[in-house]
């Protein structure tokens, strides 16, 4: 079996200290490392977020449309930890969104669980109020548990992503071997190319440097200091 919950449980009892994701915000300055351990933590407590407080159920749609940040990684986690199928569609039954895109979905926020992430550091909370609906993961996620087990947990023959109408079971996803490697990305995490590294790179015992507002120099400075291969990105 190799869906999400079983993945993330291999890996934290082969390596539970090792870094998995590093992400640097150029611009802003902030640096954020998540351990195994403590990804998983961030994706029990988002689990709980999007199951016990919004009312979400496996097989259901979540677009995450988040830029290229440490909470995509962790959303993404917590969909697959839940059975909910990642998309692209403008019509999902949920949404992740961060403050470049909150207009768009704000709209719809009485239709629809609608999460908004403010993308200030260590996670928190927006500094004014959200729209009518919509909910403030900075306030919302951390009165949630660190662990959380899936009442009714995905199997590998569940769909995990959905891109443009081609769905991708958690086998496929994750079942390909996985990838050993320390990988320095750019590209989005919860676009097709960027969680198909997630899941690789969780699959294998690999880790993630994803950075944003880096110039070329930049990375490649980056990628000697955190000892990262330079991952092709294309955009989605």
């Amino acid at each position: 079996m190799t869906s999400f919950p079983e993945t993330l449980a291999r890996a934290l009892r082969t390596d539970p200290g090792g870094p998995f994701v590093t992400f640097y915000d150029e611009a802003s300055g902030e640096r954020q490392e998540l351990s195994t351990t403590t990804y998983a933590n961030w994706v029990a407590k988002a689990s709980g977020l999007l199951v016990d407080e919004h009312g979400l159920e496996r097989g259901d749609s979540i677009r995450i449309d988040l830029p290229t940040h440490w909470l995509a990684p962790v959303f993404l986690g917590a969909a697959w930890n839940t059975g909910l199928v990642v998309t692209d569609t403008d019509s999902p039954d949920a949404v992740v969104c961060g403050p470049d895109t909150l207009s768009a979905w704000a709209e719809g926020a009485g239709k629809r669980p609608t999460l908004a992430c403010s993308l200030l550091p260590f996670g928190v909370r927006f500094a004014d109020p959200l729209p009518q609906g919509v909910h403030d993961v900075g306030i919302e996620v951390w009165g949630q548990p660190d662990a959380f087990t899936p009442w009714d947990p995905p199997t590998d023959d569940d769909v995990a992503t959905s891109w443009a109408g081609n769905e991708t079971s958690h086998g496929d996803l994750l079942g390909g071997g996985g990838r050993a490697e320390r990988l320095l990305s750019t590209a989005p995490s919860a676009s097709p190319d960027g969680a198909t590294l997630l899941a690789a790179l969780l699959a294998g015992g690999g880790s993630l440097v994803l950075v944003t507002n880096a110039s070329e120099e930049r990375l490649a400075a980056l990628s000697s200091s955190e000892r990262a291969t330079q991952f092709p990105n294309q955009q989605p």
